[in-house]
Parts: structure tokens; C-alpha cells; sequence
């Protein structure tokens, strides 16, 4: 007790120091936790894009368009859908700026399930567009539906051989550098970018 009463004033110091020193020690306590909080919302972040990322891979409308000579007198499409969601096909266009007969459709109501090909033969639609003798460049669109809006692939394109109607290749040289974009259904895009590619063809012949 007489070492209290003589060190009073230390032991006093000592004790208005404790609410100081617990205060430093709550706060570093409070930044390591907030900091481990900030590195587990990052992390979550990181997993949420990363899962965003695969369901958008594996959801997301993509279709894929290819080229196959049967025969001589026999050329197949190919539309495969890489995505799980189905679809239904709607138009189907093609474009050969450098014929008399620059630009083809057809309408198309066939719906093609996730993972699965649509085909059909085009021989004589394509020979109508680019005439029995032709060696040039043919690209090739297609419009489908899917989960309620309209979408448009990318230009697919082709080096297409024809001698006295007969095919005698027809390969693909480029891939679409951009997936499917989304079209606004009042708006006819199909007819619309129809219109435009015309409009671009006429020009490029006036021109020259």
C-alpha cells in the first residue's frame, strides 16, 4: 500500500493510458479485419465474373455456319448452335458484292436446339445469285430468335467455285471477328441491313 501511495501518480498514468492503448489495438484489430473483408469481396467479385463469364459461354446464342459440297451439283449449310439455349431460325442471307445479283434471302421458321445442326441444300440458290460461272467471295448471315429477342450473326465467309453449274469448292477463309449482336425486332433489321448493303453496293459502282 505504501508503494501505491508513492507511485500514485504512475499507477493513475498508467491507468488513463489503457483506454488509449485498447483504442490503438481496436483499430489495427478493425483495419486487418477490414482488409480481409476487402480481399474476400475481390474474391467473391472474381468468382461471380468468372461464373457470369461461363453461363454467358454457355448460354449466350452463337451459331456457327459452314460450307459442305456433296457433289458436283450438291452444296449444303450447316448451322450448328454452340450454345445450350434453342433457337429458331428466321432469315437466311447471303451477299456477293461483286455479281449482277449482289444479295439473296430466304425466310426461314425452324427452330434448332442447343448443340444440335440445321442443314439444307442451296445449290440452286446460289448458282441463281452468282450465276453458273463465277470464282469469288460469298458471305453468308443468318437471323434467328432466342429468348425473346432477335439476333444477327456476324458475316461468314466463303470462296466459292462455280464452273458450268458445277461446285467445285467452296471454303471458308475468314471467321466472324464478333459474336451474334441483338437486334430490335420492330425495326426489321434483316430488311434493314438488306437495304443498307445495296445502298453500300451502289455506291461502290458509281464510283467506279
Amino acid at each position: 500500500m505504501s508503494w501505491l501511495g508513492d507511485h500514485s501518480g504512475l499507477v493513475t498514468t498508467l491507468i488513463n493510458y489503457v483506454p488509449i492503448v485498447a483504442t490503438i489495438i481496436t483499430c489495427i484489430f478493425s483495419l486487418v479485419l477490414a482488409r480481409a473483408t476487402l480481399r474476400q469481396v475481390e474474391a467473391t467479385d472474381k468468382g461471380l465474373a468468372l461464373a457470369r463469364e461461363e453461363f454467358e459461354r454457355e448460354w449466350a446464342p452463337e451459331l456457327h455456319i459452314k460450307l459442305r459440297r456433296l457433289s458436283a451439283t450438291e452444296l449444303e449449310i450447316y448451322v450448328t448452335n454452340l450454345a445450350k439455349a434453342s433457337v429458331l431460325l428466321g432469315v437466311l442471307q447471303f451477299r456477293n458484292l461483286t455479281g449482277a445479283r449482289p444479295f439473296e434471302k430466304c425466310t426461314l421458321n425452324d427452330p434448332l436446339i442447343g448443340g444440335m445442326t440445321w442443314t439444307e441444300s442451296i445449290g440452286e440458290r446460289l448458282t441463281g445469285m452468282t450465276g453458273k460461272d463465277f470464282d469469288g467471295i460469298v458471305d453468308i448471315s443468318i437471323t434467328f430468335f432466342a429468348a425473346g429477342r432477335m439476333f444477327r450473326t456476324d458475316w461468314f465467309r466463303f470462296h466459292v467455285l462455280i464452273h458450268n453449274g458445277h461446285f467445285m469448292r467452296a471454303d471458308a477463309i475468314t471467321l466472324p471477328a464478333r459474336r451474334v449482336k441483338v437486334a430490335h425486332v420492330h425495326e426489321q433489321p434483316a430488311e434493314l441491313e438488306l437495304v443498307k448493303d445495296v445502298v453500300s453496293a451502289e455506291n461502290k459502282l458509281d464510283e467506279e
